[in-house]
């Protein structure tokens, strides 16, 4: 998971667009780092006045995310 995040976190970094699309198809496993690292890029994109977006999240991601507190929506309004 460490090493997951520091490449997320990575990928976002490099990102500028206006619209940040967070295309989740290929997770399998969200572990609380990357949920924290996804977090923190929503709030940064907030604060920037860009937008994020998380989409094509599989069924066994969302709970993986419940399980912590948080579903693609929650984490759409720390962008709100």
């Amino acid at each position: 998971d460490v090493a997951a995040a520091s490449d997320l976190l990575s990928t976002l970094r490099e990102n500028k667009d206006t619209e940040l699309v967070v295309d989740m198809s290929q997770v399998k496993m969200l572990g609380a780092l990357c949920l924290q690292v996804l977090l923190s890029a929503a709030i940064t994109a907030r604060d920037e006045n860009r937008t994020m977006t998380i989409t094509n999240v599989s069924e066994r991601v969302i709970d993986q995310m419940r399980l912590m507190g948080m579903t693609p929506e929650t984490i759409a309004r720390c962008n709100a």
